[in-house]
């Protein structure tokens, strides 16, 4: 290859590397600067080809699509006096790339001011609303005019707040742990106040049983005298009756009874051999036995 081949061939690769270096592709989700020694020189929003001055231009590019930005939770004052923990999520999009490149430049610095903007537009609005609002349907209206103030103040930056919202509210710590406190004092209150109230019923219930028992046992115990009455009296009657037509065998029987009861286990008596003790205990000629 003679030298004309030679510089040809790099002509060729400087004319190829300076088309590279010219050209650049534009992504749907993306938009770009065209910058000149720090100048802007063209806003390119639409995908495809494009072209610059290789050395010359550089290259800026940020996202079309919407963007997250999770600022930390901020401790609220309410209008009510009622102090709140409030969790925020916003979403947002680069809506004028020029504004937002002069004013921000960098995505770090543009949380950063917008994190500000939302908590501050948070505290006011919430300072001017109650804990009943906060929790209810009225949230969204809230959401809203933090969203539109929001808006005015980044509107200056190039950015558009799509939406804004509450995560989460929470008390905070020393106020749960009182409110916990406080939920557990009346609690312990009120099982005392039903141990009580169980403890006073179950007197009741056993002063009235041991009444009844009394009662009970009293006309258990007068019946079964009365009974018991009657039955000697009957008993009494009928040994009356009985023994009143043969007063001999009566004491006959009577005095059978005295030995039965006497003589038991063997027991041993000293008495005299003609005592009327032992009258039924003799020989048929009259001796004792």
């Amino acid at each position: 290859m003679g030298k004309l081949g030679i510089s040809l061939v790099g002509i060729l690769a400087v004319v190829v590397l300076a088309f590279s270096a010219s050209v650049f592709t534009v992504q749907e989700t993306q938009q770009v600067l065209v910058l000149q020694f720090g100048d802007v020189k063209s806003r390119i929003d639409k995908p495809g080809l494009h072209f610059k001055l290789p050395v010359l231009q550089q290259l800026r590019v940020f996202e079309k699509r919407i963007l997250n930005v999770d600022p930390p939770a901020e401790e609220v004052l309410l209008a009510d006096q009622k102090r709140l923990v409030v969790d925020t999520f916003a979403r947002y999009r680069i809506a004028d790339m020029l504004k937002y490149y002069q004013t921000l430049s960098t995505e770090t610095a543009a949380v950063q001011r917008m994190n500000t903007i939302i908590n501050a537009s948070l505290r006011g609005v919430l300072g001017t609303t109650t804990l009943i609002d906060v929790l209810s349907v009225e949230r969204d209206n809230l959401m809203k005019k933090i969203q539109k103030e929001v808006n005015e103040e980044t509107d200056r930056f190039g950015i558009e707040i799509v939406d804004v919202r509450i995560i989460r509210a929470d008390l905070p710590i020393q106020v749960t742990q009182s409110t916990y406190n406080r939920m557990q004092s009346e609690r312990e209150r009120e099982a005392k106040e039903a141990r009580a109230q169980g403890e006073e019923l179950a007197l009741k219930i056993r002063s009235l049983a041991d009444k009844e028992r009394t009662v009970l046992l009293s006309e258990a115990r007068r019946d079964s005298e009365v009974a018991r009455g009657n039955g000697d009296k009957e008993a009494i009657r009928i040994y009356a009756e009985a023994f009143g037509q043969d007063p001999e065998f009566y004491e006959f029987y009577r005095t059978m009874e005295a030995y039965k009861k006497a003589l038991k286990n063997g027991t041993t008596m000293v008495l005299s051999p003609d005592s009327d003790f032992f009258k039924y205990i003799s020989s048929d000629d009259g001796k004792r036995k």
